[in-house]
């Protein structure tokens, strides 16, 4: 059983808002206040909420991060079968606790695959064949025997996560903790992410999601709690969270139960006028051809989704559209002009996936100028509003949330000027709010009259912005499907979207 009697916590911030005195982050958002929870062992409790509500830290605190790693005051007390976490090393916690985070990046020690798998247990000093069968039994559970052998830098963020989560299943912990576990997973691996969940749950592992994805979840969650402001404000059963009405979720910053309720827009307005264009493009990743034969037009004001399975080339793709994918073949046009690499880096800005990549300035208000000549100082205040940034405006970025920083690098696309957009996942790890106010500043920016590009697996955010989706498969692009109510069974179908779920 877990159980938080009481507790309150509030990270430790220099007064620079960067780091505690250890040179760890440290966040003054997302803490917890009066905290009263009981989880039953096999419970499978969802935490929702809006971003910086508290979810991380409830999973923190079960984990032993909070407070051997991260910084702050804590009162009350988190147990564990009846011993105080904070009381208990590191190691034994690991034992019992296993969690995948948000990035898998961050909790990957080792180059290849097999050898993060194998990594925790290692560490308990299992003998060569137990670690093996260990190894070869996570595999086949998690049917990933695609992604045995693997460079880790070589995977998608899909992928990746896919490989942190065996890691911990190889361990074979009494507790999981996930946090944002779907927020990189194409389609289908939401549905094995699903599947997964459903198999540790029937062998009676209690497991704590932390997630605003909620409809692949509503079949699985006992109990879900909704955080605000730091606050378990309302506990629901699955039963009583369905009957909610769509309105009232969205009051309380929450994403759709059912995508079968998320629909397109009746109609798109007109496209304007042709600019981009690419013709019988091929991208290459070493000798491996990644896609073929691509050829497509973009009018000023299209916002075009790129959809497809990890691993596809969607990324890859996006890369090469900003120009800063090298290896390609064909021709990018812009105008009727030939638009060579170094014309593409300056014409087009990309916000990556792992946004920590893009973020260099000391505070969020310098990181939407940050290598902008002459930046528009009004633009950045409107879009700081916009984005419900101008807060945080003083705060240095890498002690936001997850979610907070990616609306940080949607709003340097908004106010940098280029005239080609590329968001790589922009709704990852989003809440309603925030997902919403990133579709009205899409909106905004397709009015004037950029081209945008939006790689995402999120239906909901799709149906709100995009007016056409590509369709990436198998190294080729089979489907330009526009975003309409007429073309919804075919939208369905490349999200497997069905009765609300994704297959």
């Amino acid at each position: 059983m877990i159980e938080f009697e009481n507790v309150s916590f509030s990270y430790k911030v220099s007064p620079q808002g960067r780091e505690d005195g250890l040179g760890r982050q440290g966040q003054e958002h997302d803490g917890l206040h009066g905290i009263n929870l009981k989880i039953a062992d096999g419970e499978c409790v969802l935490f929702c909420g809006r971003s910086g509500c508290g979810k991380t830290t409830i999973t923190r605190l079960v984990n032993g991060l909070i407070p051997q790693f991260y910084q702050g005051e804590l009162q009350g007390r988190v147990l564990v079968d009846g011993q105080e976490i904070s009381n208990l090393p590191m190691y034994q916690i690991a034992a019992k606790v296993g969690s995948v985070f948000q990035n898998p990046r961050t909790q990957f020690f080792n180059v290849d695959t097999d050898s993060e798998i194998a990594f925790g247990i290692e560490n308990e000093a299992r003998p060569p064949k137990e670690l093996a069968e260990r190894v070869e039994q996570a595999t086949d559970d998690l049917n990933i025997q695609k992604l045995r052998n693997r460079n880790i830098f070589e995977l998608s963020g899909g992928e990746k996560q896919k490989i942190a989560f065996a890691s911990v299943y190889a361990m074979n912990p009494e507790i999981y903790l996930l946090d944002e576990p779907s927020s990189n997973l194409d389609m289908t691996s939401i549905q094995e992410l699903a599947e997964h969940l459903r198999l540790i749950k029937s062998q009676g592992k209690t497991i704590l999601i932390a997630e605003h994805r909620l409809y692949y979840l509503m079949d699985l969650a006992d109990r879900i709690v909704y955080l605000e402001k730091g606050k378990n404000t309302n506990i629901f059963t699955p039963e009583e969270f369905r009957r909610l009405p769509q309105s009232e979720r969205e009051r309380m910053g929450l994403r759709s139960v059912d995508l079968q309720e998320v629909l397109p827009p009746t109609d798109q307005p007109p496209a304007g006028k042709e600019v981009l264009k690419l013709r019988d493009v091929a991208l290459y990743y070493k000798k491996r051809t990644i896609l073929h034969s691509i050829d497509l037009s973009a009018a000023k004001g299209e916002v075009i989704g790129v959809v497809g399975h990890n691993g596809a080339g969607k990324t890859t793709f996006s890369r090469a559209l900003c120009g800063l994918h090298k290896n390609c073949d064909g021709q990018f046009l812009w105008d009727g002009q030939p638009m060579e690499r170094k014309a593409r880096l300056k014409r087009s800005y990309m916000v990556m996936q792992d946004v920590n990549y893009e973020l260099f300035a000391d505070s969020v208000e310098a990181e939407c100028s940050f290598g902008i000549r002459n930046p528009d100082h009004d633009m950045v205040e409107t879009t700081l509003e916009e984005l419900g940034l101008a807060v945080y405006r003083e705060r240095h970025p890498n002690t936001l949330s997850g979610g907070q920083k990616q609306r940080v690098a949607v709003a340097v696309g908004m106010v940098c000027g280029k005239n080609l957009l590329v968001f790589d996942e922009p709704t990852s790890g989003l809440d309603f709010d925030s997902m919403a106010q990133v579709a009205r500043l899409i909106r905004r920016l397709s009015e004037m009259g950029k081209v945008i590009f939006i790689v995402t697996h999120d239906f909901e955010f799709v149906c709100r912005t995009c007016s056409r989706v590509l369709h990436f498969d198998e190294g080729e692009m089979p489907d330009d499907v526009p975003v309409t109510m007429d073309a919804l069974p075919k939208l369905r179908e490349l999200f497997s979207v069905s009765d609300g779920k994704e297959r």
